[in-house]
């Protein structure tokens, strides 16, 4: 079996025109552990740091909910992981249209079928999903329509905004790995099938030789399930290999933002991120 082992480190800082008097934010920063990742070593480090907790949320991501007390211009944030990710074997077909119909499935999954406000769909990504319901197969039918968003969407930065929704991307014709995935959700959900947003990370370089460094990237794919949960990069048109890391899943990004929360004080002013990805074996 084929292990590929990486070493994180996500930095982030914030600056303010002035003295913040008190910040509380959530971070979904740390990797899973779970079949075919482990994670071997995470810590976030927080300047300035009043408080922290850390949680499981509702999507099973980890949370770490932290305050910082006190006047303060800048805020910094490193997150630190060391994950290791090995093959996993998917199920060779799925199952088919009629499990998906079942009243017992609807209902556990029910959330991840429903349409969210960031993954209603247009009357154009409707007819193609629906056409994509003739494949034979949940599974061939999601292969279906990310070939059809990815033949529509171009992929390009600075488009769009974190906030826009899967309608807005496929208007604006162009869009970042959110709005791919923010887009084949709405498809996907439009004609019943599960699915789900993942949140992670991915090396800039594809298959990184042992002991080098990249710049890594804040990544987004989806699963889908047909009997189990398969994942898909429909940004890359590619199946997920051994450079996605998982940190977290939920319905859209409004589930899994790495960086969420609030303060009192003037109005940010710089916002630097970075990402480094090292290939450790």
């Amino acid at each position: 079996m084929s292990t590929r082992r990486h070493r994180i480190v996500h930095r982030t800082v914030m600056r303010y025109d002035g003295d913040v008097v008190a910040s509380h934010n959530e971070l979904r920063m740390t990797p899973l552990s779970e079949p075919g990742q482990t994670t071997l070593e995470a810590r976030i480090r927080v300047r300035p740091h009043s408080w922290s907790n850390v949680y499981t949320d509702h999507w099973g991501t980890q949370v770490m909910a932290v305050e910082s007390q006190g006047a303060h211009d800048t805020l910094e944030i490193e997150a630190m992981s060391t994950v290791e990710r090995a093959e996993t074997v998917a199920e060779a077909s799925g199952t088919g249209w009629d499990a998906l119909a079942n009243e017992q499935t609807r209902d556990l999954l029910s959330e991840l079928i429903t349409a969210t406000p960031r993954t209603t769909t247009t009357e154009e990504l409707t007819k193609i999903a629906q056409a994509a319901r003739d494949e034979p197969t949940p599974r061939a039918a999601a292969q279906a329509i990310s070939t059809q968003v990815h033949e529509r969407m171009s992929y390009a930065k600075g488009v769009t905004e974190v906030s826009d929704t899967a309608e807005d991307a496929w208007s604006k014709g162009q869009g970042v790995c959110q709005d791919f995935a923010h887009i084949t959700l709405a498809a996907l959900r439009c004609i019943g099938i599960p699915s789900r947003y993942v949140s992670g990370y991915v090396a800039s370089e594809p298959d990184l030789e042992r002991g080098r460094s990249c710049p890594g990237e804040s990544h987004a794919w989806i699963e889908i399930w047909d009997g189990a949960w398969m994942p898909y990069d429909p940004t890359n048109l590619a199946p997920v290999g051994l450079d996605h890391v998982v940190v977290g899943r939920g319905r859209d990004y409004d589930d899994v933002a790495p960086f969420r929360g609030m303060y009192a004080g003037p109005e940010l002013s710089e916002l630097d991120v970075e990402i480094t990805f090292t290939r450790v074996s």
